[in-house]
């Protein structure tokens, strides 16, 4: 269905309105506003908004008409791919300008554990998923040849271990049906939207899940006072001229990245092309993205800054211009969701709910066992089902100079997305066939 606005400029100024409505109604100090804030978050009204205009048809990421000639003709917004391609990786160099990466480091080892959890909750959730469903309705996960159920469901895997190139490479590997794989990519934003939904609803309640998994949040703590000081020791009221180069600095490495990154996924899509083993060259498709490597680029530059004077900038707001970028980027991700999608194939969503459902009760479990605060269990959740556009805005809704640690777990996400979604892949087939 087209909906009612589809000029971008006209999409953009209703978002950035939707974003001006939460952070107005977030700084009222009296009357329901404070306390709807307390339950629940900003960054999630930030994302739910768009989310509640895209299912009621007002605005949509994507749509079909039909052409004089009665040719159906499908168009799409930019906006999230300009959100994605060009804020997200400003915005982490201007987060990541004052990062103390000693300091990320000092954070142990509970980041990973929660991370891979996360992965084996992804790989065990799939078949648990099919046997589970298969008791109720034996037909929804079903299918025969390139048909099969289990086929499609490699797709989801590969995205929610590592993100669009391994599920482009499980659909290569697996030869799903296209004309059935539209199915599944509904699935993949339903279930991955409201799990990230959910995460940052978790978020405003941090403090009393913590308090309930008996988690040791001082080195997390002692990060975040690292940056507030030294924020507070540089701060400066912003020139015309500190907003220039802060953005010279940003969108210049973002200009480099996309540079650097057209010739680097060339380069190893060609390399990968020449690996004689099919399966070899699946496991490493995610070099030949152009994303992966954009992001990597950015985010390297932005370290080495931090040790330079560029550093300085977090003191006329570098992290706040950031975090501009980031609610941008969220409420286009919220305007891909549209709720009515849950209802189109509620079998295969009934599988997805379950799957995740699996992935976040291992992911609670252990950071129970090992006392992980939630900013380990969200994030470590986020840079698996979310990837490298998402995990990074869980990271800084705890506070901005955390964003970087959900970059580096969602691109480790890539090197492994292919490899977990193979190996959850045999699994669900042997599932299949109980």
């Amino acid at each position: 269905m087209k909906p009612i606005f589809t000029n971008d400029a006209i999409v953009f100024g209703i978002l950035m309105m939707s974003l001006g409505f939460v952070f107005y109604t977030e700084s009222l100090k009296t009357g329901f506003w404070p306390k709807f804030y307390k339950i629940v978050p900003g960054l999630f009204m930030a994302y739910f908004i768009p989310a509640i205009f895209t299912t009621f048809g007002i605005i949509s990421p994507e749509w079909k008409t039909t052409n004089a000639a009665g040719e159906i003709i499908s168009s799409s917004s930019q906006l999230y791919y300009v959100a994605s391609r060009f804020l997200l990786p400003a915005a982490l160099v201007l987060m990541t300008l004052s990062i103390d990466l000693k300091a990320i480091f000092n954070l142990g080892s509970k980041a990973l554990i929660m991370f891979f959890t996360g992965t084996v909750g992804v790989i065990i959730g799939g078949p648990l998923a099919i046997l589970l469903i298969s008791i109720f309705s034996p037909e929804t996960v079903g299918g025969a040849d390139f048909d099969a159920v289990w086929r499609g469901l490699s797709t989801l895997a590969g995205s929610w271990i590592g993100g669009g190139a391994n599920q482009t490479a499980m659909l290569e590997i697996y030869k799903y049906n296209p004309a059935k794989y539209g199915g599944m990519v509904i699935v993949d934003i339903v279930i991955a939207n409201i799990w990230m939904a959910i995460l940052l609803i978790g978020i405003g309640k941090k403090d009393k899940i913590n308090k309930w998994l008996k988690a040791d949040t001082t080195a997390i703590e002692e990060l975040k006072e690292k940056v507030i000081d030294f924020t507070q020791k540089v701060k400066k009221n912003p020139t015309l001229t500190d907003f220039m180069i802060m953005l010279a600095i940003g969108f210049g490495t973002v200009g480099f990245g996309h540079f650097s990154a057209k010739y680097l996924s060339a380069f190893f899509s060609e390399f990968v092309a020449s690996i004689d083993s099919q399966t070899w060259r699946n496991v490493f498709s995610f070099l030949g993205s152009s994303f992966f490597w954009l992001i990597s680029i950015s985010t390297i530059i932005a370290i080495l800054l931090s040790y330079t004077k560029a550093k300085n900038y977090e003191g006329a707001g570098a992290s706040k211009l950031g975090s501009i970028f980031i609610y941008i980027l969220v409420a286009t991700i919220g305007m891909k969701m549209d709720l009515n999608q849950a209802f189109e194939n509620p079998g295969l969503i009934a599988i997805g709910i379950v799957w995740m459902t699996i992935h976040a009760l291992l992911l609670i479990t252990v950071a129970k066992i090992i006392r992980a605060p939630y900013f380990f269990l969200a994030v470590g959740s986020q840079a698996n089902v979310g990837g490298a556009a998402s995990a990074p805005i869980v990271a800084q809704a705890f506070h901005p100079s955390l964003a970087t640690v959900g970059v580096l777990l969602a691109v480790f996400g890539y090197a492994i997305g292919t490899v977990g979604a193979i190996l959850c892949t045999i699994l669900m087939e042997l599932a299949s066939t109980i």
